[in-house]
């Protein structure tokens, strides 16, 4: 890891609002996973890749689906409220390239009460922001116990 940020109380006091909880935001927690991993995955977070993927299959996620994240546009396991979701993340994380369309705005919004919305989104910028400084500070990967699981001994 080039800087250990966790221990900056900067980054504490910056992102301490972005330690957020499904519940908070109106989401379930497995698709709140799904789009952790979605995003990381563009992103190139293989730091928070392993963590959110660990998340998912602890929250009961299958690793068939988890596979399949990347391709969900072609993948039929996805439900409607996922697919919208995963969309979203897109269009949000690769913003310079999207401009936030208004079409899949739609979709999403017609998925997706207003709090909802605004809630998923909330979760997209605290992914995409954690995996800037992932990437960024080269955080360690190999070793991520999932919250949902006691640790092994």
């Amino acid at each position: 890891m080039r800087i250990d940020y966790h221990r900056h109380a900067l980054v504490q006091q910056a992102m301490s609002g972005m330690r957020l909880r499904a519940d908070d935001l109106g989401l379930e927690p497995a698709l709140y996973e799904l789009v952790k991993v979605r995003a990381s995955q563009i992103n190139g977070c293989a730091h928070c890749l392993e963590m959110h993927t660990k998340d998912a299959v602890a929250l009961g996620e299958s690793q068939d689906r988890l596979h399949l994240v990347s391709v969900w546009q072609e993948a039929p396991c996805f439900s409607e409220r996922e697919r919208a979701a995963l969309e979203w993340t897109e269009e949000l994380t690769r913003l310079a390239d999207t401009g936030a369309r208004d079409e899949v705005y739609e979709r999403a919004r017609a998925v997706f009460g207003e709090d909802e919305l605004v809630g998923l989104t909330v979760a997209i910028v605290a992914i995409n922001s954690w995996n800037r400084f992932a990437v960024g500070f080269r955080s360690e990967v190999g070793n991520y116990v999932s919250k949902y699981e006691p640790a092994r001994t």
